[in-house]
C-alpha cells in the first residue's frame, strides 16, 4: 500500500512523515539548505495488521508541483497536510483538486503544529477544512490534529492511517507488470537503479523487462522493497529495480517498465475529460496543456467532440512526444501559462485512431470511465471491421488478462484466433453475405453458390470476421458453406428453359466432337454469351469435365481416354510426349492440356521429359458435382 503527501508549503509534511517513520524524506543538500522538499521522498511506515506501507512526501511549493504530480500518482491514501496555524491555503487547494482528478480512493487529513494554536482556534480550523471537503467528492476517513514536534496525536494519525488501509482493495498481481520509473540513479558494484511503485503484477528477478517509450530491453539484476531485498516484486509496493545492461541515461523519469509484448507508447489517445469551468470556452486544439500521467509529463493538445458541454467530454489528445498508458489511467492537464491546474481525466484509448469523435451522452461516457469491459466494446466500435488484437486488448482496455478470458464466453463480442470482434460488426458483416448471395442468385441462376473467394473478397472485411460471420449464418441456419461455395441453405440453380436447350446443344456438340472437343470461344461464338455460365451447369451434373479453362470434354470421352493411358502404359516406364500422342490418337494442342490435367487427377506424374503411371487407382475428375 502506498500512502501520498499533499498539502501547501511549510505545513510541516515531511517532519510529519519523520513522526511517523522515523526517516528523513529531504536527501537533497538543496533541500537541507532551503528547509523545502524540492524532490520525491519515501520512507517505510509499519502498520499493524496492513505491513509496511510506503510513504510518498511530496513538494508543496508551487514551482514543484509537477514532481508532487509524479508522487500522488499510484497512491492508495492521500494523506493531505495542512498547519493549524495557517489553516487551508492555494497549494492545499490545487493538491485537494489533483486528488480528486487522480481519483485517489480515500484520504486522511492531518492537521500539523497543533502545538502551536489553542483548541478554539484548532476547531475554527477544522470546520473550515471539514466545509472544503464537503464540496468534494472525495472518502475522508479522519481528521487528526497533531504535532511532529510533541509527538501529540502521531499515534491517532498511525491509526487513522491504518484503518483507511484496512478497507482498501488490494493492487492486482494477477495482471500485467507495469512501474513508472520516478527516479532513477547508479550505485558502484549495482549499476542503473530504477524506483517506482509497483502499479499492477509483479516481477521475478533475472527476467527482462522493457522500458518504455524508449523501447529499450534489460535484465533485472536485483529488487529491493521497503529496504529489503526480495525474489518478486509485487504490486502496491515502493519499489528498486537494479537493472543489467542500462545506463542512467536510458531510464529518465516518466520511462516505464513492462513485461508484457503488448504494450507501447502512444502520442495520440481518447479520454473523458473534465475542465474548470472558467477555462472550457478558452481551450481549443492550438492550446498547450501540460499532461501529467504517473510519472510522466508532456505537451498536450486536445479535440473535444463537442465544441461546450456540461461535466465530462469525450476529446482526443494529441501529445509532442510520446507515453505510455493504459486504458483507464487517471491524468491531470495544468496550463503552462499562468501555471495552474485547470483539469483532468481517464484513458479511454490508448491507441485511438484518427476519426469523428462521437457525442456521447454522460452515461455512457461514465460507463466508460469506470468499466474496461464497457471501454473494450467501444474500442471495438471504434475500430469497426479492422477488430482488435487479443494480445492488446489487456493493456488498451485496461482489463487484467483473467478478465480477458472471461469475455470469450461473452455474447456481446466475438473471438477469432487473433482478434477480438463487436457484435454489431458480425451483424454488420453477415447482412453483407446475405446481400452478396441474393444478389448472385439474380445474376447467376445457373451456379451452386458465390465463390467463396469472390464472396471474402466482395466483403471487404478481416478474414477472422469473415469467418465468424459466415460460420454463425451457418450455424443459424441461413447459409451452407459447400466445399469452395457458400450459398443460401435451401438454394438450388434454377435453369430456364432456353437454359435447358442451350445445355443440350452444348452437351450434344461436345460429345459428338469425342477427344478434340470445341473450345468454349467457339461454342461462345455459336450460341452467345450464356455458354460459359451453361457449361459450369452441366460440369456440376456431372455430364462435362473441365480439362483446361477454355475446352470441356463429355465425362465418357475422358474415361475412354483415362482407359486407354491405363492400358498401355506400363508402370514405372516413363513415356515421352510423342508416345502418349500415338496412344491417345490426337494432336499436340489437345495432348499437352490433357496430359497436365492427368497430371493435376494423379494419373500420371511428370518425369523429366516423360510420364509415368500415377499411383492413384481411379481417376478424380475435378468435378464439383459434390457440392450440388
Amino acid at each position: 500500500m502506498i500512502i501520498g503527501t499533499a498539502g501547501h508549503i511549510d505545513h510541516g509534511k515531511t517532519a510529519l512523515v519523520r513522526a511517523l517513520t522515523g526517516v528523513d524524506t529531504d536527501r537533497l543538500p538543496e533541500e537541507k539548505r532551503r528547509g523545502i522538499t524540492i524532490d520525491l521522498g519515501f520512507a517505510p511506515l509499519p502498520l499493524d495488521g496492513i505491513g509496511t506501507a510506503g510513504v510518498v512526501d511530496v513538494p508543496g511549493h508551487e514551482d514543484f508541483v509537477r514532481s508532487m504530480l509524479v508522487g500522488a500518482s499510484g497512491i492508495d491514501l492521500g494523506l493531505l497536510v495542512i498547519a493549524s496555524d495557517e489553516g487551508v491555503m492555494p497549494q492545499t487547494r490545487e493538491h485537494l483538486l489533483i486528488l480528486q482528478l487522480l481519483q485517489i480512493p480515500r484520504i486522511v487529513v492531518a492537521l500539523t503544529k497543533a502545538d502551536l494554536v489553542d483548541e478554539e482556534w484548532l476547531s475554527l480550523v477544522r470546520a473550515d477544512v471539514e466545509s472544503l471537503l464537503r464540496d468534494t467528492e472525495l472518502d475522508v476517513a479522519a481528521i487528526v490534529a497533531c504535532s511532529a514536534r510533541t509527538g501529540k496525536g502521531i499515534a491517532q494519525l498511525r491509526d487513522a492511517l491504518t484503518a483507511a488501509l484496512s478497507d482498501a482493495s488490494p493492487r492486482a498481481i494477477d495482471d500485467l507488470f507495469r512501474l513508472p520509473i520516478d527516479r532513477a540513479f547508479s550505485i558502484r558494484g549495482t549499476g542503473t537503479v530504477v524506483t517506482g511503485t509497483v502499479w499492477s503484477g509483479e516481477l521475478a528477478t533475472d527476467s527482462l523487462v522493457r522500458v518504455l517509450p524508449a523501447d529499450k530491453v534489460a535484465r533485472v539484476r536485483r529488487i529491493d522493497q521497503h529496504g529489503a531485498i526480495v525474489d518478486t516484486g509485487r504490486a502496491g509496493a515502493r519499489t528498486a529495480v537494479a537493472l543489467a545492461g542500462l545506463e542512467v541515461g536510458d531510464v529518465p523519469r516518466g520511462s516505464v517498465l513492462v513485461t508484457d509484448p503488448s504494450w507501447r507508447a502512444t502520442t495520440l489517445f481518447e479520454a473523458s475529460i473534465a475542465l474548470a469551468a472558467d477555462v472550457t470556452e478558452s481551450i481549443s486544439p492550438r492550446t498547450e496543456l501540460r499532461l501529467h500521467a504517473g510519472a510522466s509529463e508532456v505537451s498536450a493538445r486536445v479535440t473535444f467532440a463537442s465544441a461546450a458541454a456540461d461535466g465530462a467530454r469525450l476529446a482526443r489528445l494529441q501529445t509532442d512526444s510520446p507515453i505510455v498508458l493504459r486504458g483507464g489511467d487517471r491524468f491531470v492537464l495544468r496550463l503552462p501559462a499562468p501555471l495552474r491546474t485547470v483539469g483532468g481525466g481517464s484513458v479511454i484509448d490508448p491507441y485511438a485512431r484518427r476519426r469523428a469523435l462521437p457525442r456521447l451522452p454522460a452515461r455512457e461516457l461514465n460507463d466508460l470511465v469506470a468499466s474496461p469491459e464497457a471501454r473494450l466494446r467501444f474500442i471495438l466500435r471504434s475500430e469497426s471491421l479492422r477488430g482488435v488484437p487479443i494480445s492488446e486488448a489487456s493493456a488498451r482496455a485496461g482489463l487484467s488478462p483473467g478478465a480477458l478470458s472471461s469475455l470469450r464466453e461473452s455474447d456481446r463480442i466475438h473471438v477469432g484466433i487473433h482478434n477480438f470482434f463487436a457484435a454489431e460488426d458480425v451483424q454488420q458483416v453477415m447482412a453483407r453475405v446475405q446481400r452478396i448471395i441474393a444478389e448472385f442468385e439474380v445474376h447467376s441462376p445457373l451456379s451452386s453458390g458465390v465463390p467463396a473467394r469472390t464472396l471474402r473478397e466482395s466483403l471487404h472485411a478481416h478474414e477472422e470476421l469473415a469467418d465468424i460471420s459466415l460460420r454463425e449464418l451457418a450455424r443459424l441456419g441461413e447459409i451452407e458453406l459447400a466445399g469452395p461455395v457458400v450459398r443460401r441453405a435451401g438454394w438450388k440453380p434454377s435453369p430456364t428453359s432456353s437454359d435447358l436447350d442451350l445445355s443440350n446443344h452444348l452437351a450434344h456438340d461436345i460429345c459428338a466432337a469425342g477427344r478434340e472437343p470445341p473450345s468454349v470461344d467457339e461454342l461462345v461464338a455459336r450460341y452467345g454469351s450464356s455458354v460459359p455460365a451453361v457449361l459450369h451447369f452441366l460440369e456440376r451434373q456431372g455430364r462435362l469435365v473441365q480439362v483446361e479453362p477454355g475446352r470441356y470434354y463429355d465425362r465418357s470421352a475422358v474415361g475412354e481416354l483415362i482407359a486407354k493411358l491405363k492400358d498401355a502404359m506400363v508402370p514405372g516406364q516413363a513415356y515421352v510426349p510423342a508416345q502418349l500422342r500415338d496412344i491417345l490418337g490426337f494432336s499436340r494442342k489437345y495432348l499437352i492440356p490433357f496430359l497436365e490435367f492427368c497430371d493435376r487427377q494423379g494419373m500420371t506424374e511428370r518425369r523429366g521429359q516423360g510420364r509415368v503411371l500415377g499411383q492413384t487407382p481411379g481417376i478424380l475428375l475435378d468435378s464439383l458435382s459434390r457440392y450440388s
